[in-house]
């Protein structure tokens, strides 16, 4: 205790002196990774980019798509986008935001090597120039998701000068067209980002200063809360919300989440994929039910989260109400081994993010998995570390979360798809291809909700990855911060947020 106390008071000299009036200081759950939207996958990296890279279009508190950069759209036909651009942007390093940089941005999304941005707008045929402030997207067939996958990170345009330029060093200064310029990161420490004067909507920009700072232990970012070192925090565990509600100076926001936690299993990215769990469904299938998802969300979550089995929450139109989550039936884990013929200890290494919830998390999986006859052992790694692993194939099973996206391809598509972006276990299924293909090729919601059925309950019967439960959104902040809206989303939106005196 007396060294987290003696970390938390260091944090008070870490980063350089701004008036405290002018500086909004936020902790994040973990490091950022590249700072660069094309190569980037972590959750609080799209927080550092909300400060830091405006995109086509945002989402408002009901999920509706709406202009940022772009000042609106129409489909001439199905399968041709006309987006109209907001003039008179700049980049911050002075270059002119136009149709050319759209077009930039988006081929280099989907050629760049390593892009994840790739397969979330692999419907684009082509990208033309009508004029200066008008881009034409003509696709390969009709896209019910594309629209929306321009609200997040395929979203952000990039200077195609500064970008070229910096080549394989852009994330390491990374130029936009956000409301605040890139400063300073120091790794683990610190992303320092100053006010940029010639942001098209200045006006709604009331600090000089933000730091996003990483504080993964728990007790560290409470004890900056309440001391005003850091004025909101992105994320707070729910086991620490009736404390922050204590706080007359503090205060929680809680609004639906769109993601899910899961353990994604590696079944054929590599030689860590040749274990009994990766190779058998039946096992997949026993770990499963070995897991009470309730006792997890009871235990680690305060009753907050909510167990599911699916991709999508309980509140989307797109949830399968007929494939609700399993309850425990270690009896049936037990049978499906012996039906498996694999001999019991099953030694199952697990990566997870070195965090208190999901340590917590993995610890209550592991108990209740060797009462069915696994053998968890848990690797604790750094968030960002453990992404990097798992894009190696250097996992068995992974513990990780997903933020969420407001269409449920967002969801889906890239984790579950042959050769997918995020498809980290590497899973392929025909018939899952199919579906979610022709889920994006529809715009009527029904048949959207029969296409994901039809993949969910061959998921469910593969199980490449175990969904657990469904998150909410919890963001401790000073009362004094006014402004703030709670997008489901959960990024930190700067445009609005200010101190009262």
């Amino acid at each position: 205790m007396l060294r987290l106390l003696l970390l938390a008071l260091c944090l008070l000299t870490i980063v350089p002196a701004v008036s405290q009036a002018q500086t909004l200081r936020i902790a994040l759950r973990e490091d950022a990774d590249l700072l660069d939207p094309t190569l980037a996958r972590t959750y609080v990296g799209r927080i550092v980019f909300a400060g830091l890279c405006d995109k086509l279009f945002d989402l408002n508190e009901k999920l509706e798509i709406v202009p940022q950069l772009a000042t609106g759209y129409e489909w001439a036909d199905p399968v041709t986008l006309i987006i109209h651009l907001r003039q008179g942007v700049t980049f911050h390093d002075g270059e002119i935001l136009d149709a050319a940089a759209v077009k930039y941005t988006l081929e280099r999304a989907l050629t760049l090597p390593g892009s994840f941005r790739r397969s979330e707008i692999s419907s684009v045929d082509h990208v033309e120039i009508v004029d200066p402030a008008t881009v034409k997207i003509i696709l390969k067939s009709p896209s019910s998701p594309f629209l929306s996958q321009l609200t997040d990170r395929a979203g952000m345009i990039l200077p195609p000068k500064a970008t070229e330029a910096a080549g394989k060093n852009f994330a390491q200064a990374p130029v936009c067209s956000g409301p605040f310029k890139f400063v300073e990161r120091v790794a683990q420490d610190r992303i320092v980002l100053d006010r940029y004067p010639g942001y098209w909507d200045a006006a709604n920009i009331h600090f000089d200063r933000v730091i996003y700072q990483p504080m993964p232990e728990s007790s560290v970012l409470l004890a900056n809360l309440r001391s005003g070192t850091i004025d909101l925090a992105e994320r707070v565990l729910p086991t620490d919300v009736a404390q922050v509600k204590a706080d007359p100076k503090l205060r929680i926001v809680t609004s639906p989440a769109l993601g899910y936690e899961a353990i994604t299993f590696n079944l054929a990215n590599g030689e860590r994929a040749n274990t009994p769990i990766g190779q058998n469904k039946l096992l997949r299938q026993a770990f499963e039910a070995a897991i009470d998802r309730q006792a997890v969300v009871d235990v680690v979550f305060n009753g907050m989260y909510q167990p599911n089995a699916q991709a999508v929450s309980p509140a989307s139109p797109f949830y399968i109400a007929s494939v609700p989550p399993p309850p425990r039936d270690l009896a049936k884990a037990k049978a499906l081994i012996k039906q498996s013929g694999v001999p019991t200890p099953i030694v199952v290494q697990m990566n997870v993010p070195n965090t208190p919830d999901r340590a917590q998390e993995a610890e209550v999986i592991q108990a209740m998995a060797q009462e069915a006859g696994f053998e968890v052992k848990i690797n604790l790694i750094e968030f960002a570390a453990s992404l990097q692993a798992a894009t190696r194939g250097e996992f068995e099973a992974y513990l990780i979360g997903w933020s969420g996206r407001a269409d449920p391809d967002g969801n889906m598509f890239s984790f579950l798809t042959t050769g997918g972006g995020q498809n980290d276990g590497h899973y392929s299924n025909a018939v899952v291809d199919a579906a979610l293909t022709d889920a994006r090729k529809s715009t009527d919601l029904a048949a959207r909700r029969a296409h994901y059925e039809t993949a969910l309950r061959q998921l469910r019967d593969d199980l490449p990855l175990i969904y657990l439960e469904s998150p909410v959104n919890i963001v401790g902040m000073s009362a004094k911060l006014t402004g703030f809206r709670p997008v489901p989303d959960g990024m930190i939106r700067l445009q609005g947020l200010a101190v009262t005196k």
